[in-house]
């Protein structure tokens, strides 16, 4: 072999593995949008990788996933959205709320969407209905944003002598009109007064609770909304040092220390989308998913958190109780 025919080949070798990887078909990729962080996710994320796996997709190997977190900042969402579809992903999983869900839908009418939500599709705009989306879209939807007066109610039974208990709510949630308008009809059905407390940031968060500890408000409802979740440390330590009950939305409040939350298991939400996820990057359409929703709710309470504010938790309350945390 001369020195020619030598580089010729070495020169062909070297062209080989470029020319196999070249062959090699790229693999699907997920966009996430979430308008939650990272930070108070990890969880969700893993049981979402569940869901994948059970039919049949495992991130890095067979499915790719392009993560996108907004911070409970719902103004973030539209771009990255829209720099998702530019990529261009396979499927949107879009989680945290209804903030992703739209921002997803406002981004692409063709690629599919799965998303985790705490109200209507329907009066959303992202089903035509429950059994029959018809559109691009569907999910979970954890029925948390209108839980609002069941969860006023459950409080006041915390606080039977209560006569105006405080709503924290966020003016920027889609749903605020609504939760807003579900707990005064609610209030006013037991003979309560609530207090309505706006926060949208950090600071106001901090004021809210200034003021139920200058007014002596006897317990507090916070509301169902992805910004609460990316504060969930935050609004449990502010919760412990004003020493006021507080009624929340999800069964990781509790264990963090909360006094106590009802509402949907929200891992089983996220299992649930990376289920319909997998399903559809196999060739399921969303128009033909049904839209899920929780068949239990969970009444979550904290007795340590009790004692420590002094609380004597009802009875017939503790009895109702699905988990106790001592």
């Amino acid at each position: 072999m001369n020195r020619r025919e030598f580089i010729t080949l070495l020169g062909g070798a070297a062209t080989w593995p470029l020319a196999a990887r070249a062959q090699q078909p790229k693999l699907p990729v997920i966009g996430w949008l979430n308008a939650r962080s990272p930070d108070d996710t990890a969880h969700l994320v893993a049981a979402f990788g569940r869901g994948l796996g059970e039919v049949g997709f495992v991130e890095g190997q067979n499915v790719m996933i392009e993560y996108r977190w907004a911070l409970g900042q719902y103004d973030r969402l539209p771009a990255m959205a829209a720099e998702l579809v530019r990529r261009p992903v396979t499927v949107l999983a879009s989680a945290g709320g209804e903030p992703a869900a739209l921002a997803a839908k406002a981004a692409t009418s063709t690629i599919p969407i799965v998303f985790v939500i705490g109200g209507d599709p329907v009066k959303q705009g992202l089903a035509a209905s429950l059994n029959r989306p018809g559109g691009n879209s569907t999910g979970i939807s954890i029925l948390t944003s209108t839980l609002e007066p069941k969860r006023l109610g459950l409080l006041r039974e915390l606080v039977p002598r209560a006569v105006t208990i405080g709503v924290l709510l966020n003016p920027n949630f889609p749903q605020f009109e609504s939760q807003l308008r579900d707990v005064q009809e609610a209030a006013r059905a037991i003979n309560l007064q609530i207090h309505v407390l706006q926060a949208s940031t950090n600071r106001e968060i901090d004021a809210a609770f200034e003021t139920i500890a200058q007014g002596r408000i006897p317990a507090l409802s916070v509301a169902a909304d992805p910004f609460f979740d990316t504060r969930r440390d935050k609004l449990v330590d502010l919760a412990v040092r004003h020493a006021v009950p507080v009624m929340y939305h999800f069964r990781e409040f509790a264990v963090a220390g909360g006094l106590v939350s009802y509402g949907a298991d929200i891992s089983d939400a996220y299992h649930l989308a990376g289920v319909y996820t997998g399903r559809i990057l196999n060739g399921d359409k969303p128009a033909d998913l049904p839209v899920q929703q929780p068949t239990k709710l969970e009444l979550i309470i904290n007795l340590k958190t009790a004692k420590a504010l002094g609380l004597e938790i009802p009875p017939m309350l503790l009895a109702r109780a699905d988990e106790v945390i001592e």
